[in-house]
Order: C-alpha cells, then structure tokens, then sequence
C-alpha cells in the first residue's frame, strides 16, 4: 500500500516505487554500519572509482530516489514532445523543470555530503583536510553555488 501511495505521488509505476521504499529500507540499515569509504578517513584508500559514501542519510537517498524517477518521466516526457513536433517553447519550460530536478538532487547529494564525509575528515588534520577543503570548492563551483 505504501508502496502505491508513493507511486502516485510522484508519478511512477508501484513496482519502481516499491524498489525505491527497499533501497530505502537497505541504506538504513546498511548505513549505521557502514564504513567510512569516500577516501575521506585515515587508512582508507580514496582512488577507487567505486568510492563508497562515509555515510548516507536515508531520506536524503530517499528524496533523491524520487527526484531521479520524477526526472526519468520528464525526459521521456520530452522526448516524446520532440518526436510529435510540439511548441518548441513549451519543450524549453520542461527542459527547465528537468535541469531544477537535478539541481534539487545536486543539493541533497552536497547536504549528505557535508554531513558525513566532509565532517569526518574535518575532523583531521593535514593532507585529509586539505583535500576535502579543495573537493567542497571544486564541488560548490561544480553546483554553480
């Protein structure tokens, strides 16, 4: 049932919505857990390409699940307006909506970021910090913030 109501509301089938309530479900459980991965913490090798968040807060995964669902519509969506040759400009404002979606998702993926992996290795002190120092500013400018 859950499952449905999220579907509805932000317009996605209830199979894709029941994955994202377990992917939820798991990142809970999975994160108090979790080991510090992002490259961030002493000891941790950080050159990985399959780096691994030092921790990730459930309902900003949660949020950016349906984000990326409620974009994957709209660019189908848009695709479908170019295909039936619709107004260019009404193509433009959903080109718009797409690009504040993935702002929006940009923003909680900077939010959990300062949270847990840059709070970790603010805790240090040297080469850990400095990094981190000089990857917020490469990702702020990134964002366009």
């Amino acid at each position: 049932m859950a499952g449905a109501k999220v579907a509805k509301k932000v317009g996605i089938g209830s199979a894709r919505a029941a994955k994202v309530a377990r992917a939820a479900r798991a990142v809970r459980t999975k994160a108090e857990d979790s080991e510090c991965g992002c490259g961030a913490c002493p000891g941790v090798e950080g050159t990985s390409s399959r780096r691994k968040a030092a921790g990730v807060d459930a309902d900003i995964k949660a949020a950016n699940l349906k984000h990326l669902a409620r974009i994957e519509g709209q660019v189908r969506g848009i695709m479908r307006m170019i295909e039936d040759d619709r107004y260019c400009a009404d193509i433009i404002t959903q080109v718009s909506a797409v690009r504040e979606s993935l702002s929006a998702v940009g923003r909680n993926l900077m939010r959990n970021h300062l949270k847990h992996c840059a709070t970790r290795a603010m805790e240090h002190q040297g080469a850990e910090r400095d990094a981190m120092v000089e990857e917020l500013l490469g990702l702020v400018a990134k964002l366009g913030c």
